[in-house]
């Protein structure tokens, strides 16, 4: 569960409760809020946005009436759950059942994270760009460690926050529910990539050639590093799914494995 800072602005007019709702909305939208979120207690948030609680009890029942937030009595006030699963489990295991699914993802991926790239160089913020620095400083180190699990959360991590760059409100919540798949393993298994990389350098240095572009605010080659980081995936999967082919080819000529 995210801790959040104090990213709430004080509400200096009226009417107050509607500019508190405003104000959460937004905040939801822009994808500064995520769902699960537990917001500050009432007393709080009450606090940073210089209202009376019972102003903002008035607006978080607005909030909960247009089912954005969730009040579980005795744990706190959270985000609703508002985008719902990517896919349904059943859906999950056929598609794991028939590797051209693999490949669609890579491709979605491979688009959406083209055009977030260049979004991102074009709008990123200080704030933006020191993020994405620091992620891709813990791949670098997760990698330097052989933390695999580690390395795909700083992967994950580095991947997301280039869309959240890109300031773009439905990016950063359609992608949200891909990178969860990919934090799950469900199409994506960065340790097994790196065993057909050899040592992941070479996905290092896709990396550092995206987030270079995005930070020098050069749109053209953001879009390119990132196209040519998920084309890199997708040859060596195929390779490996080849290999794998082979193999097993090879192991029942030596009669290793029963027809």
């Amino acid at each position: 569960m995210r801790t959040l800072a104090t990213i709430f602005d004080r509400i200096e007019s009226a009417p107050v409760a509607d500019m508190v709702v405003q104000q959460i909305e937004d905040l939801i939208v822009q994808g500064v809020l995520a769902e699960g979120d537990r917001l500050p207690s009432e007393r709080e948030l009450s606090a940073q946005l210089n209202i009376s609680r019972p102003k903002l009890r008035d607006a978080l029942k607005q909030l909960e009436a247009r089912r954005l937030i969730t009040v579980q009595h005795g744990e706190g006030t959270f985000v609703a759950r508002l985008t719902g699963q990517a896919m349904q489990p059943a859906l999950i295991d056929l598609y794991a059942r028939h590797g051209k699914a693999f490949f669609d993802y890579l491709e979605y991926r491979r688009a959406q994270e083209a055009f977030a790239s260049r979004l991102a160089a074009e709008r990123a913020t200080a704030t933006d760009r020191d993020r994405i620095q620091r992620h891709l400083d813990a791949i670098r180190e997760a990698d330097a460690r052989g933390d695999m699990e580690a390395g795909q959360e700083a992967d994950v991590r580095f991947h997301s926050v280039i869309v959240e760059a890109s300031h773009n409100a439905m990016l950063v919540h359609m992608m949200s529910s891909i990178y969860d798949l990919t934090r799950r393993g469900v199409f994506y298994n960065r340790a097994y990539l790196r065993t057909l990389d050899g040592t992941g350098e070479k996905l290092l240095a896709q990396h550092i050639e995206i987030a270079n572009a995005i930070l020098a605010g050069d749109g053209d080659s953001a879009e390119s590093a990132a196209k040519v980081h998920l084309d890199f995936v997708e040859r060596s999967f195929r390779v490996g799914e080849q290999q794998s082919v082979n193999e097993r080819v090879s192991q029942k000529r030596e009669g290793l494995v029963s027809e």
